[in-house]
């Protein structure tokens, strides 16, 4: 322990004698740490814990690619024939990001959110907690459109608890 505070001392003097330099130790080993930091933060998020849903190593993703996008949306009329002609998935759906707006008792709110097949929440294994999932049907081309709404949105927007019956037309 002696020689540990001795080595101690010698370099806390070495440092003071030189401040350009500690200030660039020190620089270094904070890149280091928050790199390292940032790099775990991902691999942990992404590689070592599963997706919230049941049975997610059993989950992929699809793209289409076109000549003029790297990865575009698929169409849905190429997502019902490729849903039709499946021999390989137990399941398929999808989904394609836009926005929205949502008018209830309070001002009209610009929402992010997305077109889902009516099987999208049901492969996933997720359930509402008030009202009722997609029925079969739904999503066809022609059909009243049917939305499911968050708790956040739907709280801002009726400015009342989202547990009281809502309906959006």
């Amino acid at each position: 322990m002696n020689g540990f505070l001795h080595d101690l001392r010698y370099a806390v003097r070495q440092f003071v004698k030189t401040p350009g330099v500690t200030l660039i130790v020190v620089i270094t080993i904070a890149l280091g740490v928050g790199a390292n930091t940032a790099l775990f933060s991902v691999v942990n998020g992404v590689l070592l814990n599963p997706l919230p849903y049941p049975q997610p190593e059993r989950l992929v993703t699809l793209h289409e690619r076109k000549p003029n996008f790297e990865s575009g949306s698929i169409s849905f009329p190429n997502f019902r024939d490729w849903r039709n002609d499946n021999h390989t998935f137990s399941a398929m759906a999808i989904s394609r990001g836009s926005t929205f707006g949502l008018t209830g008792t309070g001002e009209a709110l610009q929402l992010n959110g997305e077109f889902v097949t009516t099987d999208f929440f049901s492969i996933l294994g997720v359930q509402p907690v008030l009202g009722r999932n997609f029925a079969p049907g739904e999503d066809e081309i022609g059909a009243s459109p049917v939305a499911l709404i968050s708790e956040g949105p739907a709280r801002r927007a009726t400015r009342v608890d989202p547990m009281v019956a809502l309906r959006y037309e």
